[in-house]
């Protein structure tokens, strides 16, 4: 179940590469341009090296802020976009929480989610 569980995510993140890509080249087709077509196979990899740039980004903290809550705001949006895969079944039987109330379950997890854009702010 777990294997699953991990298969099914990693798939919704190749499936967003792609997704990023086709917007890309969307966008490009436009403004008349030619696009995302440098990192990779066709721009294949645009995504990735996006990805990475964000990662190394300088992170700019203002001064008078509490460090703390600032800093566990994304975490707090990360681990709650992920709480609403638990809903999602993956098979017959594979369901991390088989619930009759999954729909009320989704509205308050989504909900959840202002108070980590607050932190941030």
């Amino acid at each position: 179940m777990i294997l699953v569980f991990i298969l099914s995510v990693v798939l919704a993140l190749v499936m967003i590469i792609f997704f990023t890509l086709a917007e890309r080249k969307v966008i490009a087709s436009v403004q008349r341009r030619k696009g995302p077509n440098v990192v990779g196979i066709f721009g294949s990899l645009q995504a990735v090296i996006d990805g990475l740039k964000l990662a190394v980004k300088e992170i700019v903290i203002p001064s008078k802020i509490n460090r703390d809550l600032f800093l566990i705001a994304p975490i707090i949006l990360l681990a709650l976009s992920f709480v609403h895969w638990a809903i999602i079944p993956l098979g017959y039987y594979d369901v991390v929480i088989d619930s009759p109330l999954s729909v009320l379950f989704i509205l308050a997890i989504s909900s959840l989610g202002v108070y980590g854009i607050i932190l941030a702010g």
